[in-house]
């Protein structure tokens, strides 16, 4: 399914029960990048998806905000957030994460579930060590645009449940 913005290069597939949706942002997805089934690739206002050529996006994929250079790898249940940039030719492998404005360098690889934090990569048994580089991150503040507190939740799920009705009454063209 394609959704708002989106622009597609020659030579491109998206596959089955693939989504690739801009409604407040864009997304261009090179020559010959793949988008296999089920993946989900959303372009935002502030973070719109840039995808240079001969990408392959795995089945189940998690693409939201990033940029990701030309013949790049994204395995089966890799999740990439807003503001992370992939280098070219890396290899993000499965069930990865790669955080908010966190960086993958040229010709890298992200192990078997990994997690990407700001510029480095750390196995998911070090949490601790993860949270201290994530939370300055700012997850809240990049994807909601809402600082943390005791009521982030509800102030994001009233912002997320009139964006998401924002398309109640649209047709199907």
């Amino acid at each position: 399914m394609l959704c708002g913005d989106v622009r597609v290069g020659a030579g491109a597939r998206i596959l089955f029960n693939a989504v690739v949706t801009a409604e407040d942002g864009s997304v261009e997805l090179g020559e010959r990048v793949v988008v296999m089934e089920h993946a989900l690739v959303r372009g935002r206002a502030a973070h719109p998806v840039v995808i240079e050529r001969d990408v392959l996006i795995g089945p189940h994929a998690h693409v939201n905000g990033v940029r990701i250079g030309p013949e790049t790898f994204v395995a089966t249940g890799a999740a990439l957030f807003p503001g992370a940039t992939i280098g070219a030719r890396a290899e993000v492998r499965i069930q990865a994460v790669v955080h908010v404005n966190s960086t993958v360098e040229e010709g890298a690889t992200v192990p078997i579930g990994w997690v990407v934090v700001g510029d480095k990569m750390l196995p998911p048994a070090y949490h601790a060590d993860i949270w201290d580089i994530q939370e300055g991150l700012d997850f809240p503040g990049t994807v909601y645009g809402e600082e943390r507190g005791d009521d982030l939740m509800a102030r994001v799920m009233r912002k997320q449940s009139a964006w998401l009705g924002a398309h109640r009454d649209d047709e199907i063209v």
